[in-house]
Parts: structure tokens; C-alpha cells; sequence
């Protein structure tokens, strides 16, 4: 299950390079649109493929439950990271603006670590929910128990997070 999420990741990173570079170098705007298309299909892949195996009798593992995790981070974070890197295609191969700069210290700085926290939350919740799934998938949760042991980890990321997150707000840099 690890190698499929692995193999899920590394599509999800050459069908957007592959996409920028058929939309910024080549010129090839519909084999860029269709390959961005499949972009989020890649996360359906894994979805069915993590759902087909719970329902198959496997073994419910910390793999399944890091395919949960990994399909709630990309719901929420993916649209922001193909965002990042089509701002950076168009600058490097289409003359297109400079990146922003996102604030570094201040107001702004705070503001923003909240809200990328608040994300952070949308997607614990939404892999919970995709836990909650699987384990309804897999028969139960006597079955399913070992899906569960990542929340633990992911609880302790996010508590973490808070702290640091929050902590700007309390205490912002100094610019």
C-alpha cells in the first residue's frame, strides 16, 4: 500500500510537470488541459484502489490509513501547489510576473501561518472522514483498527503545528 501511495505522489508530480511544461514550452494547450485533468485523478485512482482492497478482505494497515491521510492533504493542498508551481512555469517559460514573495515577518506573516493551520485542520478532519470510510469499507472497525493508528502521529503534527502556527500571533517576527 506504501508503494502505491509513493507511486500516487510521483504521478501526481509528473502529470503536473508534464502539463506546465506541454502548456509553457511546447505550446500544446489541450494535452495540457487533459493532463492536468488527470492531476486529481491520480488521487481517485488511489482512493478506489485503497477502497477495492479493504473490501477484498486485506489487512487493515498503517498503509491504508497513510492513503487517508495522504488523499485529505491532497484535496486541500493540492489546488495550492499546482497553483505554486504554474506561477513558476509561467514566470521561468512564458514571461509571466515574478512569484510573490509571501511575507515573512508581521501581521501578514501571522495571518497567513493561521490559515495554512486552519488547512491543516480541514484536512485531518476530511481524513478522518476517508478513515471513517475505509473502515466502514473494510467491515467494522475490528477490522479495521490498524487504519486508525496514524491518527495518533497526525494528532501530535497537528497539536504541534498550533503551537507554531499560533505562536506568530502571539509573538509575530520582527521584520
Amino acid at each position: 500500500m506504501v508503494a502505491l501511495i509513493v507511486a500516487c505522489e510521483i504521478g501526481f508530480w509528473v502529470l503536473l510537470v508534464l502539463g506546465l511544461l506541454a502548456r509553457y514550452v511546447a505550446k500544446w494547450r489541450r494535452v495540457s488541459a487533459a493532463l492536468l485533468i488527470a492531476v486529481p485523478l491520480v488521487d481517485v485512482l488511489l482512493l478506489a484502489f485503497t477502497a477495492i482492497d479493504l473490501r477484498s478482505g486485506a489487512e487493515a494497515t498503517l498503509g491504508h490509513g497513510l492513503a487517508a491521510v495522504y488523499l485529505a492533504v491532497t484535496v486541500v493542498f493540492g489546488h495550492r501547489m499546482i497553483r505554486w508551481a504554474d506561477v513558476r512555469f509561467a514566470h521561468r517559460f512564458a514571461g509571466g510576473p515574478a512569484p510573490e514573495r509571501l511575507p515573512k515577518a508581521g501581521r501578514e506573516h501571522a495571518a497567513r501561518e493561521r490559515r495554512a493551520w486552519f488547512d491543516h485542520l480541514l484536512a485531518y478532519v476530511l481524513g478522518a472522514g476517508f478513515l471513517g470510510l475505509f473502515t466502514l469499507v473494510a467491515g467494522g472497525l475490528d477490522q479495521a483498527a490498524g487504519l486508525w493508528q496514524v491518527m495518533a502521529m497526525w494528532t501530535l503534527v497537528l497539536g504541534i503545528d498550533f503551537v507554531i502556527s499560533f505562536s506568530y500571533t502571539i509573538m509575530p517576527r520582527k521584520a
